[in-house]
């Protein structure tokens, strides 16, 4: 049952905050650990943001039933899933299929950032910078300091880091394991995506299907929300386009909402129990509306500058901070927590450490509340 209703006839029905909460949260499989594989979540998620290596092992382990990190490490190892830029210009986990089609669409965005660094790229000619580092990549793969200096040598005037800016804007570059393996270390090395995975990149995914991809694992949305999660422009039209197949609804603020038809939208009552989050995660970084699951109380509080903190969700909120210590799992809530609430949390904890830390001891330890 969703909390909907009609306050004035013919108008889109309204959705609450808990109501658009919970579809948010069943979409992101943070209600009940869902019973799929890895690759499959990696998928349907559409992505997993990854600006560290750790992140997607965390957000699978919030996610899914009988998870390992070496199932996710070993589909990266297999070259079944990729690091690469894509989705507003940041690292995301993807399945090759994704990587080879989403960052095509993505690549407008990724030439308007080029834009920033024209100064520093003044007298270098793009295409050939382009088809230069292609062939250094692939050749053998590169850090980014190697590919950087072998630039240099054809354009020694230029800005050292808008050269290996426009390599990565021009070109799909994925990291190279063993980057990204669970449990092991390697510097970031590149080549190209058709170069790792051993097929070309497909058509780029239509903005169309992308729409109907987002709000299954995001919805319900706007048009705006959809924007800010690809770090795209200009998508009303495909939603328009899309509109005869969708539903739409009203946010407490009046902005317009679409979604599937046949989509989870549970009651607002639905319990949601607590969930470790790594830094980063797509739940809350992917729409322009966050309220849905960060209380505008905490607004900002999972960020110091450009640092990122692990977070904690209580009945399905942002309502605190993580960190793992040498033998303690540390846990700041931003507000009181009931005792039950609390013997939750532990239980989660202790489950999560189960999962990513199997061979270790650690000791669950509740903060200060973190004002």
């Amino acid at each position: 049952m969703t909390n909907t209703k009609r306050s004035v006839a013919g108008a889109a029905p309204h959705l609450g905050t808990r109501a658009l909460n919970r579809a948010t949260l069943d979409r992101q499989l943070l209600l009940r650990p869902a019973r799929i594989s890895a690759a499959a979540a990696v998928e349907h998620l559409v992505g997993l943001q990854a600006q560290n290596v750790k992140p997607p092992y965390y957000a699978l382990a919030a996610r899914l039933d009988g998870f390992t990190p070496e199932a996710l490490s070993r589909l990266m190892a297999d070259r079944e899933v990729v690091r690469i830029v894509t989705l507003r210009s940041t690292i995301h986990t993807h399945t090759a299929d994704d990587c080879l089609t989403l960052r095509p669409l993505v690549q407008p965005a990724r030439d308007r950032e080029l834009t920033n660094f024209r100064k520093g790229l003044a007298g270098v000619d793009l295409d050939r910078l382009t088809a230069l580092a292609r062939d250094l990549v692939e050749t053998e793969p590169r850090t980014m300091k190697q590919l950087r200096e072998a630039l240099l040598q054809e354009w020694p005037d230029a800005d050292p880091q808008a050269l290996s800016v426009a390599a990565r804007c021009r070109l799909p570059l994925v990291q190279v394991t063993p980057r990204g393996l669970w449990g092991q270390s390697g510097q970031v090395t590149v080549t190209t995506a058709e170069h790792w995975l051993g097929r070309p990149a497909g058509p780029a995914a239509t903005p169309d299907a992308v729409v109907l991809r987002y709000l299954a694992a995001f919805g319900p949305a706007s048009v705006r929300d959809m924007q800010t999660w690809a770090g795209l422009t200009r998508l009303r039209d495909a939603f328009e386009r899309l509109r005869p197949r969708l539903v739409t609804f009203r946010d407490e603020t009046g902005a317009e909402l679409f979604d599937l038809p046949d989509a989870p939208r549970p009651d607002p009552d639905t319990p949601a129990p607590p969930r470790f989050l790594p830094e980063f995660d797509n739940l809350l970084l992917s729409h322009a509306d966050r309220t849905r699951v960060v209380p505008p109380e905490y607004r900002g509080r999972a960020w110091q500058g450009n640092i990122a903190h692990r977070t904690l969700l209580v009945d399905g909120f942002l309502a605190g901070l993580w960190r793992l210590e040498e033998h303690a799992l540390v846990i700041e809530p931003f507000g009181r927590l009931t005792r039950a609430q609390r013997d939750e949390v532990t239980t989660e904890g202790e489950r999560m450490l189960r999962v990513m830390h199997p061979e270790a001891s650690y000791d669950i330890r509740f903060g200060a509340v973190r004002a």
